[in-house]
Formats: C-alpha cells, structure tokens, sequence
C-alpha cells in the first residue's frame, strides 16, 4: 500500500542534495543540440507550498532550502550553486520570500526545448492528481503507473540521448533490490543513458542492497556522492544522510558539484559532511 508523500519533507537537505545535482547535470546535457529525453520514475506533486499543511507539519526545509536561501547572497557564492538558486527564486510569489519549493518534475520542464521529451511517472494515485494538475509544456506526458517498470518497458527511447533520475520513497525495503535490477535492466538497453539514483542513508544502513546490486552488475563509471548531515546515534531511525549515484556522468560534472558542495555543507550545519568518489568497472 502506498502511503509516501513527499510533501511531508519537500525542500529538506536530501533535496537539496538531489536537485542541485540533477540542475548540473541537466546543465551539461544543454550544452549540446541533440535531443533528450528525460525520464522521471517517482515525480510527486511537481511544487510544493512552505505553508502547505504536510510541509509545515514536520518543516524540514528549516534545515534544508531556508538555509541556502538565507545565504544566496554570498559574495564567494559558487557560480553552479548561484544558478540553482536564481532558478528556486523565479518559482517564488514574492520578491525575496520563499514560498515554495520546486519538485523534480519542475526542475526537469523547467529548460526543456522543444526537441526534448519528457516522461513523468507516478503511482499514487492523490500524488499524480496533483501532478496532472500542473501547468507543463506539451512535450511533457504525466504517467500514471510504476516508474521503474514503465522505465524499461520505454526503452529504447527515440531521441538520441536519455536521462533518468530514480528516486523512489524506499518505504519498503524490497524497493533497494527492484531499484537495482531495475537500473541494471535499463542500461542493458540503453548503455549510454546519464541516470541519478538516489537514496537515504539510514542507520539501519538498507542502502548497501543497492549500491552492492549496481556494483555487481557490470557498470562502467559511476559517480558516487553521499551528504551526511551528523553521525548516527545510539538508537536513531531517522534519515541522517543522502546519496546520489550518476552513472555515466558528464565529463567536469564532479568537480562542478564538489565546489558547489563545499559552498553548501557549512551552510546545512557544522556536523555536516560532503564525500564523493568514483567507481570504475573494468
């Protein structure tokens, strides 16, 4: 059954993480001419109200956006973190005010040309209300239905280049192997899709299913980044952390987002860290 709505933690740390990643990541792909086509498996609403019941319930965008958006004015601020943050700011009512927070959906329409496509897929059925419900360019097709098994059943896409981003709630642990396979599944029928995965790091530490399955499987450059935002303590269940993986990264994605990152880590608190490495398959 699923009970997962994103609206309960829009704008925390972990988006944070997520986003200006997949903001980098579509800023290499723009730079070229040829068409995409951009695949969302797990949309959610699309934009997110601060002052939205669920988001003000639990208020984790306090430890997340708010702090950057205090700080956007920075003047060390770091040229890939300045951008992200000019986009959130054209999404807001009020000049100087922030009021909402933008979804992958948003982050992914949002430059989208003419030539490229655009598959949003979501299975809660209230979650793709809302989402139907957004104004979106007409390349974009809101789906839905399961986003890892609507992923592989597209495949292979017409445009010349394919990204994905995979993010699902993890609500279920079986969802860390079905990622996975899924993921794998994918690239065996389109090798040179750019896919970001994410994930949460949690103390009871699911996530290795998953980074051991994508290990396993054969993949060739993988870029690996984890936020963590303090150190598990004796007994936490919370989410203390988040990764991203890019596989098939474009060339200077890492050190992009490494700056950036550096910028953002002392913004999200003293105790938190940034990693990155690589993992290359022979």
């Amino acid at each position: 059954m699923l009970s997962y709505q994103h609206a309960y933690h829009a704008g925390n740390f972990a988006d944070v993480h997520k986003h200006l990643t997949l903001f980098a990541v579509i800023d290499h792909l723009l730079r070229k001419k040829s068409a995409v086509t951009y695949v969302d498996t797990h949309a959610g609403r699309g934009l997110y109200p601060l002052a939205a019941e669920e988001t003000a319930k639990l208020g984790e965008h306090r430890e997340g956006i708010d702090r950057l958006w205090h700080a956007r004015a920075l003047p060390d601020s770091d040229p890939l973190l300045g951008d992200w943050l000019a986009a959130v700011a054209r999404v807001q009512d009020r000049r100087g005010r922030l009021d909402c927070y933008p979804g992958s959906p948003w982050w992914l329409s949002d430059r989208l040309r003419p030539q490229d496509r655009l598959l949003l897929f979501e299975l809660h059925a209230g979650e793709h209300g809302y989402l139907a419900r957004q104004l979106m360019p007409d390349n974009v097709q809101c789906i839905h239905g399961d986003g890892l098994e609507g992923l592989v059943k597209r495949l292979p896409v017409a445009t010349p280049r394919l990204c994905v981003l995979v993010d699902p709630s993890y609500e279920r642990k079986a969802e860390y192997g079905q990622v996975a396979k899924a993921v794998l599944e994918a690239m065996r029928k389109a090798r040179h899709a750019v896919v970001l995965v994410w994930y949460p790091l949690l103390p009871a530490g699911y996530h290795h299913e998953l980074l051991e399955g994508l290990r396993e499987g054969g993949l060739r450059k993988i870029w690996h980044s984890e936020l963590r935002m303090r150190e598990v303590k004796e007994g936490e269940r919370g989410m203390v952390g988040s990764g991203m993986l890019v596989i098939n990264p474009p060339w200077g994605l890492d050190e992009r987002l490494e700056a950036a990152m550096r910028l953002v880590t002392p913004l999200l608190g003293a105790t938190c860290r940034h990693h990155s490495d690589w993992w290359v398959g022979e």
